[in-house]
């Protein structure tokens, strides 16, 4: 039988867990919350640090909350982590973890600002991923993605994709995961099935719905409707292709413009180069307040889908291709900059071609502090200077934290 102890937990950690110390070992135990004393099980143990399940809680904090979702929980899905913990708390540890991370990763001591919190912290995501157990429900995976739990609804999906979801008659053995879009401005929809093998198929469907099969290569085949569907943001539509990667909060894409906006503060005449731009929410958003936008994108379904959506701007230029192979070719002066790179952040060759374009602002957005925190300390060190760290919660009821961070180059 595993050990069990008993802990004050002190802290969140980076990854959604609270943690607290024993015998000079650090614990983490999901599903806590900092301030509580609980007991509870080490599931994994290292000469430094150990996992534990939390068995009982001895003294709750006075910030849980009970969870609303049923599939909510420890070995069940993984999708949300912190529904036990109540929004504002949420939005004020994300801040503390945002901090940490920065001092810890990238040794840096940051004035993270107060979060701007979700106009709706439920029933938000405009992308979501089934995937299929093995007598053919859809399901999410559990925390450790080993399994697949089967479920019949979600809490934080637009209604919208809850209405296609349970309006979805079908059984395919060879499916392998199913992703459902919507733009929650317009209300299109998308399914996109994901095959382990093809064989041939039929579905039906009674509304609207564009029907995309992601092959194995990459490819995509329409089954019906469009290959894409469209979005609004900021009074600004955008078409997105099946593979193309978009904002999976609406409402937050919204708030994420208007701040890249006010910290790169455009006077008219700047160039602005927009990394790893996807389908162009920043770069065509800010067309109308610079002279010239360079949008950079390496993956093609993305960067097609830009140029249809920048048709109607003189003042837009493509360059596709591997981010640091783009941006070694950009040799005219640059002025602003913003980059929405993967969560695990640009990495050191990116952030060596934006020291030498030298651009005077950068807005660095950001799903992840941890990749920022590197990112961050490369710039530091390229002679930039960090003028403001602002959260923004894209991600409620999950331990994911999106923020913007303002770096300032010269003197």
């Amino acid at each position: 039988m595993a050990p069990t102890l008993d802990l004050e937990l002190t802290a969140m950690a980076h990854g959604g867990s609270a943690l607290g110390r024993h015998e000079g070992r650090v614990i983490f135990v999901p599903y806590a919350i900092p301030g509580e004393r609980v007991r509870v099980e080490l599931v994994e143990e290292h000469q430094r640090w150990a996992r534990a399940r939390l068995v009982e809680i001895l003294r709750p904090s006075p910030h849980r909350v009970r969870p609303p979702c049923p599939y909510f929980g420890q070995d069940k899905c993984g999708g949300c982590q912190w529904q036990h913990i109540d929004y504002e708390e949420q939005l004020r540890l994300k801040a503390e973890v945002m901090a940490d991370q920065f001092q810890r990763i990238g040794g840096l001591e940051v004035a993270v600002e107060e979060p701007i919190g979700a106009a709706e912290p439920w029933s938000y995501l405009n992308h979501v991923q089934f995937y299929i157990t093995e007598d053919g429900h859809l399901g999410f995976l559990t925390a450790d993605s080993r399994d697949v739990i089967p479920v019949e609804e979600c809490y934080i999906i637009e209604p919208l994709l809850d209405d296609l979801w349970n309006a979805l008659d079908m059984y395919w053995p060879q499916l392998y995961r199913l992703s459902l879009r919507c733009g929650a401005a317009t209300g299109e929809l998308m399914a996109v099935f994901e095959l382990d093998h093809y064989e041939d198929f039929d579905i039906e469907v009674d509304f609207p719905v564009s029907c995309v099969l992601l092959l194995a290569d990459g490819d995509t085949a329409v089954l019906m409707g469009e290959p894409h569907f469209r979005e609004e943001v900021a009074g600004r539509e955008y078409r997105i292709s099946a593979a193309s990667p978009f904002q999976t909060n609406s409402g937050g894409a919204e708030a994420l413009v208007t701040l890249v906006r006010e910290l790169l503060a455009p006077r008219g005449d700047e160039t602005l180069v927009d990394v790893y731009a996807g389908v162009g929410l920043f770069g065509l958003a800010l067309a109308g307040d610079v002279g010239q936008v360079i949008a950079v994108e390496a993956h093609p379904d993305a960067a097609e889908d830009l140029t249809y959506n920048a048709r109607d701007l003189a003042n837009v230029e493509l360059r596709q291709g591997e981010v640091p192979d783009a941006l070694a070719g950009i040799r005219e002066p640059v002025q602003l900059l913003v980059l929405d790179p993967p969560r695990a952040g640009a990495g050191e060759a990116v952030i060596e071609e934006l020291v030498r374009l030298a651009p005077g602002r950068i807005a660095y957005v950001s799903a992840d502090p941890a990749g920022l925190a590197r990112d961050a300390r490369r710039l530091v060190d390229g002679g930039y200077r960090l003028e403001r760290v602002q959260p923004i919660d894209l991600y409620p009821q999950t331990f994911h934290i999106g923020s913007v961070a303002l770096f300032v180059g010269g003197s």
